[in-house]
C-alpha cells in the first residue's frame, strides 16, 4: 500500500473515530434523559401543563370509601380557566371537586398559576368507590375537562393511601371493623368518666389541684404526688373531708 492510501485510510479512520464519539455522546445524553421519567404523569396541552397525577385509593382494600386524584395544574396562559370536570372510566361519574378549605365556588386555575388537588387544605378531586375500576397498580386514564383547552387526558398509575402517599390520600377513611368498641375501652382505662368517682368527693379537691377535665384526659392531676394522696384517702374511705377537718 503506498504510503497516500495508508495517510487516506488513517484519515478515513479518524474521522469515524470522532463521529462515533459524538454520536455516543449525543446518544449517552438523549439516552439519560429519556430514562428520567417523572414519578407520576405529565402532559402538556396547550396552556395547561398536568404533573404529577395519581389517582390514590383507600389503604383497604375490602374498603368501600372513595380514592382521590392527587395532581398539580399550570395554566401558562394569559388568562384564568376553570377546573369542569375529572373523570375516571368505569367509576361511573364524574369526580366530585370540592374548593381548598376556606374557598367557595369553582376550581379555578389562575393565569400563569397553578392548583393543587389532594392533601389537606387543599382542593380536592373525590371519586365514587369502584374497586373494579380502581385497582393498585394499574395505569388509570384519567380525563380533565377545562373552560377554554378542553378535554386534556393521560394515564396515571393507581396506588393506595400508605406510606408517602397517606398525606394525600382520601381524608374519609372509613374506621375498621370494631374500632368504636376499642375507642370506648380505651376511654374507661383512661379515667374520664371521673364524675362517678368525683361525686363522692367534695370540689375543694378541683380547687386544690388541676381542673377535673384535665384530671380525666390524663388519667392523673398535674400533681403527682396529691394524686397519690388523695387515692389513699378514698381508698381509707376518709375522703377529702376528713383531711379538711385535719
Amino acid at each position: 500500500m503506498s504510503s497516500s492510501l495508508r495517510r487516506g485510510a488513517l484519515a478515513a479512520a479518524a474521522i469515524a473515530f470522532s463521529i462515533a464519539s459524538l454520536a455516543a455522546c449525543g446518544a449517552g445524553h438523549n439516552a439519560q434523559t429519556l430514562e428520567i421519567k417523572p414519578d407520576h404523569a405529565a402532559t402538556t396541552v396547550g396552556d395547561i401543563d398536568v404533573q404529577n397525577a395519581v389517582v390514590i385509593t383507600q389503604p383497604d382494600l375490602e374498603s368501600t370509601g372513595p380514592a382521590v386524584v392527587a395532581v398539580t395544574l399550570f395554566n401558562n396562559g394569559r388568562s384564568d380557566q376553570t377546573l369542569e370536570s375529572v373523570t375516571v372510566p368505569g367509576t361511573g361519574k364524574s369526580a366530585e371537586l370540592k374548593p381548598a378549605k376556606g374557598e367557595k365556588g369553582d376550581l379555578v386555575v389562575p393565569a400563569g398559576g397553578r392548583l393543587i388537588l389532594g392533601g389537606e387544605g387543599n382542593a380536592a378531586a373525590v371519586l365514587p368507590s369502584s374497586r373494579e375500576a380502581l385497582q393498585d397498580g394499574n395505569a388509570q386514564k384519567i380525563t380533565f375537562t377545562f373552560s377554554k383547552t378542553g378535554e386534556v387526558s393521560l394515564r396515571a398509575l393507581v396506588v393506595p393511601a400508605e406510606s408517602y402517599f397517606t398525606e394525600w390520600g382520601p381524608s374519609d377513611v372509613p374506621s375498621a371493623p370494631g374500632a368504636t368498641p376499642s375507642d370506648t375501652a380505651s376511654a374507661d382505662a383512661s379515667g374520664e368518666p371521673a364524675d362517678g368517682e368525683s361525686s363522692g368527693a367534695p370540689s375543694a379537691g378541683e380547687s386544690a389541684g388541676a381542673p377535673s377535665g384535665e384530671a380525666g384526659e390524663s388519667g392523673a392531676p398535674a400533681d403527682g404526688t396529691s394524686a397519690d394522696a388523695d387515692g389513699t384517702s378514698q381508698e381509707n374511705g376518709t375522703g377529702t373531708d376528713a383531711e379538711a377537718g385535719h
